[in-house]
């Protein structure tokens, strides 16, 4: 018995089964790329997601603090002034304690914090060991590359030096 090549894609299901493979490539397609779009490398206390990639270009200051560190208390106006006034500077926080999220927001607004801070300790990612003396800045480069690690209160002033010398 001879099938014409249309007849033996009825009977062998052949167009079903391609038609269903073809659906789920394009769904599993779909699927990887929308999961890209929303892949962050860290994200804040309020769940705002970062990219490094879109912080390339700029400088950034990490800053480790405490809710019980008094000099930790007199940086953080320094450090929100840099934010506030600097476009090519991101600062962000990391709370030394790493307490539950809602406990954590609630000292960010006690410190009166505006700039972002760190829901999880950054240290692996940032490739540096976490600090064992508070408060402690980073200042990373526009290509990522750590500058300094200052130890103790900074001023607004003390970190545009670094930022200047580089």
């Amino acid at each position: 018995m001879n099938l014409s090549s249309g007849e033996f894609y009825q009977r062998s299901g052949f167009r079903k089964k391609f038609t269903y493979r073809a659906i789920f490539l394009l769904a599993l397609v779909f699927y990887v790329s929308s999961c890209h779009k929303h892949d962050f490398d860290f994200y804040d206390v309020e769940g705002n997601g970062y990219r490094y990639s879109d912080l390339e270009g700029r400088y950034q200051i990490v800053n480790y603090w405490a809710i019980w560190c008094a000099p930790c208390k007199l940086e953080i106006p320094e450090l929100q002034a840099l934010h506030d006034d600097y476009d090519n500077v991101s600062v962000f926080g990391v709370n030394f304690d790493h307490p539950e999220p809602q406990i954590m927001s609630e000292q960010v607004k006690l410190m009166k914090i505006g700039f972002p801070t760190y829901r999880k300790d950054p240290s692996n990612v940032l490739g540096i060991k976490t600090p064992e003396v508070l408060p402690t800045t980073l200042v990373f480069g526009p290509d990522r590359e750590l500058l300094a690690t200052l130890v103790g209160p900074q001023t607004k002033k003390s970190l545009l030096a670094v930022i200047q010398e580089n």
